[in-house]
């Protein structure tokens, strides 16, 4: 009897043990010194001029929203400030060239937000300027992909990501509803054609719909539905609470968390694809990235129970952290792509950093 009470004494020491080290992992000096150096490897390549793709591209605009909540998270803030102060200036703070391409103003969801604390008018100049013309635009056409469709409208999940927020700042940043309002037309256009109710889950675009995994499944891929699931928070973080449409977002958010969190891999992440991850059986970096903000931003105001997705969130940053070089490199990150596709240790991508960096910031915030 004396044996079998010290045997179940220790089984509970060493849970609560585990329970401790995962929660470590979790700590916010633990969680800001990585941020820190994943930045610093990820700011260093621009100064060394190995990051190729123009500034103003969606891969760096996902990026700088990144850099942007860990200049919000950390004292040091300098070096951030200086990093994006710099690309805006490089970039003459205006934005892509194709006006109504989504892409093509993520990059000012950066310059919005550096206004909120700068204040400096030619911050959001140009932006405005656009943004005025998008909110007069009709957005009258088919979201079934035809050449060009998605330089005239959100024809893919994606765009849910790069477009709404960088409307939804700009009102939260000047105090003009019209922004965020056209934002939320459109997001449930785009909505009403790829959210597939009954996995709770968006197709990329219309091309998938027919489409199927090698096991028989539909394909839902894994970052574009993280694109998704940021742009949700994103907008809501910016978005009155009794703007009118704001129920239908936190039940689009928490249809879509219970769905992410079932389709989790032992691993700790989400495979590039949802329904058939043994097709991809690597770990991908940057949809789990995703889902970790999304997920974390959810406990932080209360629409997801902590005893549900807290183990959900602990799990997804074991896997980056596991994904990550020793010099800060991020690794397993899907490169540029518009389907499920395999990734590996040397893979990395700037947007890639931006989600972990996203996702830190909220784990950062926890109350544990």
């Amino acid at each position: 009897m004396i044996k079998r009470t010290v045997v179940t004494a220790m089984l509970c020491w060493v849970a609560l043990l585990a329970k401790t080290q995962d929660l470590s992992l979790l700590r916010r000096d633990s969680v800001l010194s990585l941020m820190r150096k994943v930045a610093r490897w990820q700011m260093n390549e621009f100064a060394e001029g190995r990051v190729l793709k123009s500034k103003t591209e969606w891969e760096n605009g996902a990026l700088y929203t990144g850099i942007v909540a860990l200049m919000h998270t950390d004292t040091e803030k300098q070096p951030y400030r200086d990093f994006l102060y710099g690309i805006g200036e490089d970039n003459n703070w205006n934005t892509g060239k194709i006006r109504l391409f989504a892409d093509d103003y993520c990059v000012a969801q950066m310059y919005t937000q550096l206004y909120m604390d700068y204040s400096e008018p030619k911050m959001i100049a140009r932006w405005r300027a656009l943004a005025d013309t998008i909110v007069e635009h009709a957005f009258s056409e088919s979201l079934a992909v035809v050449p060009n469709i998605n330089h005239r409208e959100w024809a893919w999940c994606d765009a849910l990501f790069m477009g709404p927020p960088a409307l939804a700042y700009l009102s939260t940043a000047v105090g003009d509803l019209r922004y965020i309002k056209k934002a939320d037309s459109l997001w449930w256009k785009t909505s009403a054609y790829l959210y597939d109710k009954e996995e709770r889950l968006f197709y990329r675009d219309s091309r998938f719909f027919d489409q199927r995994e090698k096991n028989g499944r539909k394909v839902f891929w894994s970052r574009g539905n993280g694109w998704v699931m940021g742009g949700l928070v994103r907008m809501m973080d910016n978005m009155p609470k009794n703007f009118k449409n704001r129920k239908m977002y936190e039940r689009q958010f928490k249809e879509m968390a219970a769905r992410i969190a079932s389709l989790q891999q032992p691993d700790g992440s989400w495979h590039a694809s949802l329904l058939d991850p043994g097709s991809f059986p690597e770990k991908e970096t940057s949809g789990t990235g995703f889902y970790a903000y999304a997920l974390c931003w959810g406990m932080n105001h209360q629409l997801l129970p902590k005893k549900k997705f807290l183990p959900v969130v602990e799990k997804a940053w074991a896997a980056i952290k596991s994904a990550l070089h020793p010099d800060g490199k991020l690794g397993f990150v899907q490169n540029v792509g518009d389907k499920p596709v395999g990734a590996g240790y040397e893979s990395s991508n700037v947007y890639g950093v931006g989600a972990l960096l996203l996702a830190g910031s909220e784990i950062y915030k926890l109350k544990l």
